[in-house]
C-alpha cells in the first residue's frame, strides 16, 4: 500500500505483524502494532521474527542485504559496504571490541567485511551506530548486476541545491550521507580529527544511537541530560578538560526539549568547541541553528522524504561559524559521496514539496499535542512548544512552527499505555516524519536493555511517542480519542 493510502487505510491491527510500512521492498518501517509485539521485537521471540519481512534498516539488515552478505559470507557473519573506507573502518571497530580478525574483501562496487563468530555483534553494532549500510535501492542493484546511472551525480547536486536552500548556505557546504547516522558519524570524525583522543559531550537526552555513536566510536560521550542545569554543568565540564565537541537535538526525542544555545553556543566557542546539532525533529523549515551550530546534521529519511521508503542523510557546515573554514576542509578531505543514486533520485523528488508538507505537519501535530494535553486520560504531554519553549522560541524561524512529533504519558501508564497503543488505529513501528501518523512506544524500542537508566534519566518506560501525519487533523483526533477511550 502506498504511504498516502495509509492515511487512510493505516497497518494497526495484530494480524498486521511484520508488514512493511509501507507495502514497499524499500520500506523503512515495519508493523510493531501491539504492545506484546514490541515487546516480542526486542527478546527477539520466534513467534515476532518470524513474522518480520523486513525493518528499520540500521536495525534489521534488508533482505536483499542479507543475500549479498549470505553469498559472500561463507557461513561466517559477513556485511556489505559501501566503500573500501567503511568497509575498514568497520574492521577496525570489530578488531578493537573484541580482537576478532575481521576481513575486506572487494566484490564489484561493494567492499565486504567478514568476521568471525565472535565478530558478529561488532559487525552489527557498527552497521547499527555508524550508518555507513549498504540501501535496499542499492543491494538490488548490485543483484541484478546494474551500477550506478548515468545521471546520478546531477540529481544528487539538485538534492544538495535543494538542501542550501533549506539552510541558507552553498550548495558545497552540503555533505550527502547514505543515512542521519552517517552524516552524524562525519562530524564526529571531523571533530576527532581536528582534536584527537578526546572526549564528546551530549547537551539533554538523546535519541539512542546519538549517544551510542561517541560512546563506541569515539573515546567517550559524556551524557548532561538535564537541561535545567546544562549550562553550569557543561562550565564545569570545560574547565576540567577539553572537549573534541558538543552535539545536541533541537528539540530532542523522546522528550522535545532543547538546550539553550543562546548561553551554550557563546561558551563553546570560547573554548572552540565546535556544537553539532541535529535539526531532524524540527527540520530546517521551523528553525534556524545558523546562529549557533557549527555543523548541522539530518537525517533526509523523516519529514523530507516524508513516504518512509528512502535512506539518506545530510551534514552542512555553517558558513556562519568561526570555525567554519577549517572545519569545512576537515569534512572536505575527509568525506565521500556514499549515498546511493536511486535513493538520491527518491530524496530530490519529496524534497520539492517538502517545506509546504512541513507546514500541514505543524499544524496538524500542534493540534493533536493541544488536545492531548487537556485530555483526561493524559498524564502529560511533551511537545517543544511547552518543553523548555524559550530555548526553541530562541531559534525558530519567523512562521516556524513546534513540529509533528510529539510524546505523552497516559494516566495509570503501566496499565494503559499497552491497552492504548494497541487500540490506536494508526500505523504503529519505528522511524517518524512520514505523511501518515506513526506511533511507538519509543523506550521500549530504543532502551529496552536500559530501562532503569532510560528512566533515571527521566524517560519513562511507559511513554507513546507519536509522529502526526497529514491526515484531516479532526478524523486524527476522533480516532486518537477513541483509543484513549
Amino acid at each position: 500500500m502506498p504511504a498516502a493510502e495509509l492515511m487512510q487505510n493505516p497497518v494497526w491491527e495484530g494480524r498486521d505483524l511484520g508488514q512493511p510500512i509501507p507495502a514497499s521492498t524499500h520500506a523503512v518501517s515495519v508493523a510493531l502494532p501491539r504492545w506484546r509485539d514490541v515487546v516480542g521485537y526486542e527478546e527477539k521471540t520466534a513467534e515476532v521474527m518470524a513474522r518480520l519481512s523486513s525493518g528499520y534498516p540500521r536495525f534489521v539488515v534488508h533482505p536483499l542485504v542479507q543475500k549479498i552478505a549470505k553469498e559472500a559470507g561463507a557461513g561466517e557473519p559477513c556485511l556489505p559496504f559501501p566503500s573500501r573506507r567503511a568497509a575498514e573502518l568497520c574492521a577496525g571497530f570489530v578488531g578493537r571490541v573484541n580482537g576478532a580478525k575481521a576481513q575486506v574483501v572487494a566484490a564489484k562496487d561493494l567492499w565486504l567485511v567478514s568476521a568471525s563468530g565472535t565478530g558478529n555483534n561488532a559487525l552489527r553494532a557498527f552497521w547499527q551506530h555508524a550508518g555507513l549500510i549498504v540501501s535496499s535501492r542499492q543491494a538490488q542493484a548490485h543483484l541484478e548486476g546494474r551500477g550506478p546511472g548515468p545521471d546520478d551525480e546531477a540529481i544528487r547536486r539538485s538534492l544538495r541545491r535543494q538542501l542550501a536552500g533549506f539552510y541558507d548556505c552553498a550548495e558545497d557546504d552540503v555533505f550527502l550521507a547514505p543515512t542521519g547516522m552517517a552524516a552524524l558519524f562525519a562530524a564526529l570524525q571531523a571533530a576527532l580529527q581536528r582534536t584527537p583522543g578526546r572526549p564528546t559531550a551530549q547537551l539533554g537526552f538523546p535519541y539512542v544511537d546519538t549517544l551510542k555513536l561517541q560512546q563506541k566510536l569515539g573515546p567517550g560521550g559524556i551524557l548532561l541530560h538535564h537541561l535545567e542545569s546544562i549550562e553550569v554543568k557543561l562550565r564545569s565540564l570545560l574547565e576540567r578538560e577539553r572537549l573534541a565537541a558538543c552535539f545536541c537535538e533541537i528539540p530532542g526525542n523522546p522528550l522535545l526539549g532543547c538546550a539553550d544555545l543562546r548561553t551554550i553556543s557563546p561558551l563553546l566557542r570560547r573554548h572552540r568547541v565546535p556544537l553539532i546539532a541535529d535539526d531532524v525533529v524540527a527540520t530546517s523549515v521551523n528553525v534556524d541553528l545558523s546562529g549557533h551550530a557549527d555543523l548541522i546534521a539530518t537525517s533526509l529519511t523523516k519529514f523530507i522524504v516524508g513516504t518512509c521508503d528512502a535512506m539518506g542523510g545530510a551534514l552542512i557546515c555553517n558558513p556562519k561559524s568561526p570555525l567554519y573554514s577549517e572545519l569545512k576542509a576537515i569534512v572536505l578531505a575527509q568525506h565521500e559521496e556514499l549515498l546511493w543514486g536511486e535513493d538520491a533520485r527518491v530524496l530530490e523528488r519529496q524534497a520539492r514539496d517538502f517545506p509546504e508538507r512541513m507546514k500541514r505537519h505543524n499544524q496538524n501535530g500542534l493540534l493533536i499535542a493541544e488536545r492531548l494535553r487537556g485530555h483526561p486520560a493524559v498524564e502529560r504531554v511533551w511537545y517543544p512548544k511547552w518543553e523548555f519553549s524559550e530555548a526553541y522560541e530562541a531559534v525558530r524561524r519567523p512562521g516556524g512552527g513546534w513540529g509533528a512529533l510529539l510524546t505523552f504519558l497516559p494516566r495509570d501508564a503501566q496499565t494503559s499505555s499497552p491497552r492504548i497503543y494497541d487500540k490506536m488505529p494508526f500505523c504503529k513501528g519505528p522511524s517518524l516524519g512520514a505523511v501518515f501518523t506513526l506511533a511507538c512506544p519509543f523506550t521500549l524500542l530504543a532502551h529496552y536493555t536500559e530501562l532503569d537508566w532510560a528512566e533515571a534519566c527521566g524517560v519513562s518506560r511507559y511513554l507513546i511517542r507519536l509522529s502526526v501525519g497529514l491526515e484531516e487533523p479532526e478524523e486524527l483526533w476522533q480516532r486518537l480519542e477513541a483509543a484513549l477511550r
